[in-house]
């Protein structure tokens, strides 16, 4: 059996490879939809609000670049200067966008009960945790 570690990464490239081209088509890649994600349930998001709320999923640069492409393709605009929000057309694209993500979703959990999704979320969070609380002392974690 191949560790956790490789299971994650090849997942994360999985997801990641199919979003990009099933977003494609959008004018997205999988980052910028998170953005828009961000924007869209954090009325007049900051960019630091954004930058925060994604660390995880990509650098600053990458998630910078994220923001300027969905500003420039009209899909967020900046109602006051320092914040975002969806545009009526980006909300409306949004729409559609979900419709194809919510397949998506379906289809990266064919075969996986919901249990065993709460389960391996479950998991994971706990592995995050204790991990990024732990620290290293002389070498060694503590």
């Amino acid at each position: 059996m191949k560790p956790i570690g490789y299971w994650l990464n090849r997942t994360d490239k999985a997801l990641t490879c199919y979003m990009n081209g099933m977003l494609e088509e959008f004018g997205l890649t999988r980052i910028a939809w998170q953005v828009l994600n961000v924007i869209q349930d954090t009325p007049e998001a900051t960019d630091t609000e954004v930058l925060s709320a994604l660390a995880a999923n990509a650098d600053i640069s990458t998630l910078t670049a994220a923001i300027g492409t969905v500003l420039s393709d009209g899909w967020a605009h900046r109602p006051v200067p320092g914040r975002l929000a969806l545009t009526p057309g980006g909300r409306r694209h949004l729409a559609d966008v979900a419709v194809r993500v919510d397949a998506f979703r379906e289809l990266s959990t064919t075969g996986v009960s919901l249990d065993e999704y709460r389960t391996a979320v479950q998991v994971l969070e706990r592995m995050s945790h204790n991990l990024e609380t732990a620290t290293i002392t002389g070498g060694r974690l503590r």
